[in-house]
């Protein structure tokens, strides 16, 4: 009996994980159909690039230079017994293109945007502001969804290439006061090393993790119920279901992209 009630409780699960997964996708889908109406939702895409973008850059920027910083460090005492600390700058500033910042970025704006636009949308939905918009035959995917879409995935490349540049420069920093890297060697040497590609790969990375971020919380506010207790369930899973799903997409993202020339 404990068996079969185990194996009823994970196909419920199972279940549920598939039915949110394919609510999600019809979301997007619906979303991407109004693209080309994104003009005349002008005005609220930039103040949505303001809100994800303009107010997560302190934070952003904050995070990635302590990640060039650390970085640096621990690499740096592992380099220096074998002698090759001056390659310092290849690691930090490859590392951070590729992976740091697009993965902190994401991290940052699924916790700070993505819980935000699952608050703010749950609070409509349990106040029936959605199904009044769906009264007045608007649709809630372009005039909620799509706003959110198009600013975060313009935001989000900007974001990475800042957190790029500060922690690559966070890098520099503790490579020339606690490595003994010069400056120059430190920036000649990951100049030397970056390739185009490192760089599309983390920008490709960050759009896709855009993506995800606005799907998942804007899917899980629209499911949302129960009053202020729904609310705070759809912004938690949003958190936790946008990290995973960053982790998984980054890794897919790597694969493919080390088999492109």
């Amino acid at each position: 009996m404990a068996n079969h009630l185990f194996i009823a409780a994970l196909g419920s699960k199972v279940l549920a994980g598939l039915r949110g997964a394919g609510f999600n996708l019809v979301i997007l889908l619906r979303t991407l159909s109004y693209i080309s109406s994104v003009f005349s939702r002008s005005s609220e895409i930039l103040r949505q690039m303001y809100i994800t973008g303009v107010a997560s850059l302190p934070v952003t920027l904050l995070v990635a230079l302590f990640t060039g910083m650390v970085l640096a460090l621990q690499t740096g005492i592992e380099l220096i017994q074998w002698g090759i600390q001056d390659k310092i700058g290849s690691i930090v500033t490859i590392s951070m293109s590729r992976e740091m910042a697009p993965i902190w970025t994401g991290i940052i704006l699924s916790a700070r945007v993505g819980s935000g636009m699952a608050a703010e949308i749950g609070t409509m939905q349990v106040s029936e502001e959605i199904d009044a918009l769906e009264v007045m035959s608007i649709d809630p995917a372009r005039f909620l969804v799509l706003p959110r879409l198009v600013a975060l995935a313009i935001m989000a490349p900007i974001l990475t290439i800042f957190a790029n540049v500060v922690g690559v420069i966070g890098g520099s920093i503790v490579g020339y006061n606690q490595i003994g890297v010069s400056y120059h060697t430190y920036f000649q040497n990951g100049m030397e090393s970056l390739e185009i590609k490192d760089i599309y790969t983390g920008l490709i990375k960050s759009v896709v993790f855009a993506v995800v971020i606005v799907t998942v919380g804007c899917g899980q506010g629209m499911k949302a119920s129960g009053g202020a207790e729904g609310v705070g369930n759809a912004t938690r899973n949003t958190v936790v279901i946008s990290l995973i799903l960053i982790i998984a997409f980054n890794y897919f993202i790597t694969s493919i992209a080390r088999w492109i020339t």
